[in-house]
């Protein structure tokens, strides 16, 4: 067997995308905390049953399990880092206001997401708790698109959609689990054989606007006055709230392109309001998602009103046009000490001195050494290289 061998969809990843990747997780933090957001560092390593939590049989089926050697209890590595925030925030901090924390970690799922190569991601997330307004969902939307723009991934488009709109078709219908899992997967896969046996047994009125969900997608004015049309009076106040975020959104300076997806049911499981699926040019799969999940923390016995969204650094740093090159500068590798004093003083600058024999040339994809370091008269200088 050969030693340097990984396993399946798990990839090193190398100088030149990993600067870039890194470059990421710092600005994107930096912009995070400018609006106030702070950072939390939940570990790798959980019960498992503190892990998967309130948030549905997926996040199950994505996570690493092994056993404790010192408790004897089940471990996860974790697959999602916003329930281990929504932990923090319900049981250590443990406050009374409005908390924002946001949070970049690797996290390892059991089979690779769609849209990623990889098994293993770098997560990064921002969350405010206690707040339950709409300008909280507004907040967190603003910063995802404004840290795309930063990150040069070209024209984005947020994807709009409720989580109370198909439970309150189903309100007062007696559906098992299985029936009820099998409506929301045909609605998440657009599959309308498989929703017709879904809801056969379903009023024709309601198994009607179930239908009429897969339809209910596009520009968010038009598919918002159509849903109306179609949908029942109780669905109306999920269909006003997707509106006044939709024209909210689409009020921003830099405004992404915003649709409407009623069909869109994935993380439905803990979901509770708004939620939002992002998308970039040059990606068949959401950038990033998120919404509204007031019911998180109550696994954890405080139950506070939540909005955030996550998305993948290594999938982003993929799409991004962002330049992590740096020019730097060449010189003699050497102990004299005039050179080290010329070689700090340009560090401590901000310039980037790389020491070289003089024969040998910087074989490196981070660096571009366009200035060379010389001895002119007695003194050390910096020039262009030939």
């Amino acid at each position: 067997m050969n030693r340097w061998l990984l396993p399946e969809q798990i990839a090193d990843i190398l100088p030149a995308q990993a600067r870039k990747i890194e470059d990421l997780r710092r600005g994107m933090l930096d912009r995070a905390r400018a609006y106030g957001y702070e950072l939390v560092m939940p570990p790798m390593l959980e019960y498992l049953d503190s892990l998967i939590t309130g948030t549905g049989q997926d996040l199950n089926l994505k996570t690493f399990k092994l056993v404790d050697q010192l408790s004897g209890r089940t471990l996860g590595l974790r697959a999602d880092i916003t329930p281990q925030v929504a932990r923090i925030d319900a049981h250590i901090l443990n406050r009374d206001g409005i908390t924002r924390l946001c949070y970049a970690g690797p996290v390892l799922h059991t089979k690779a997401s769609p849209g990623n190569a990889s098994r293993e991601q770098l997560q990064f997330g921002a969350e405010i708790y206690g707040y339950p307004a709409w300008e909280a969902d507004l907040e967190v939307q603003r910063l995802l698109n404004e840290l795309l723009g930063w990150a040069q991934v070209g024209s984005v488009t947020f994807d709009l959609g409720h989580a109370d709109i198909l439970p309150s078709l189903l309100q007062g219908q007696s559906l098992t689990v299985d029936e009820l899992e099998a409506i929301y997967e045909s609605l998440q896969s657009k599959d309308i054989s498989a929703l017709q046996l879904a809801i056969a047994k379903l009023p024709k009125e309601i198994a009607q606007a179930i239908l009429a969900l897969n339809e209910l997608s596009g520009e968010a004015k038009s598919v918002l006055a159509e849903a109306k049309k179609r949908l029942p009076q109780r669905c109306v106040a999920a269909l006003d709230e997707l509106l006044r975020m939709s024209e909210a959104l689409g009020s921003l300076s830099d405004a992404p392109q915003v649709n409407i997806d009623l069909a869109d049911m994935r993380g439905y499981q803990y979901h509770s309001g708004v939620m939002f699926a992002c998308y970039v040019a040059g990606s068949p799969s959401a950038i990033a998602r998120g919404g509204r999940y007031d019911h998180v923390g109550q696994a954890f016995g405080r139950s506070r009103p939540a909005t955030g969204f996550s998305l993948d650094i290594i999938t982003l740093a993929s799409l991004s046009k962002l330049n992590s090159k740096k020019n730097a500068i060449q010189a003699p590798l050497s102990g004299d000490q005039t050179l080290q004093d010329a070689i700090q003083k340009l560090r401590v600058a901000g310039e980037i001195v790389i020491q070289m024999a003089p024969d040998r040339l910087v074989d490196a994809e981070e660096f571009v050494c366009d200035r060379t370091l010389v001895l002119e008269k007695g003194a050390w200088v910096v020039r262009p290289r030939a």
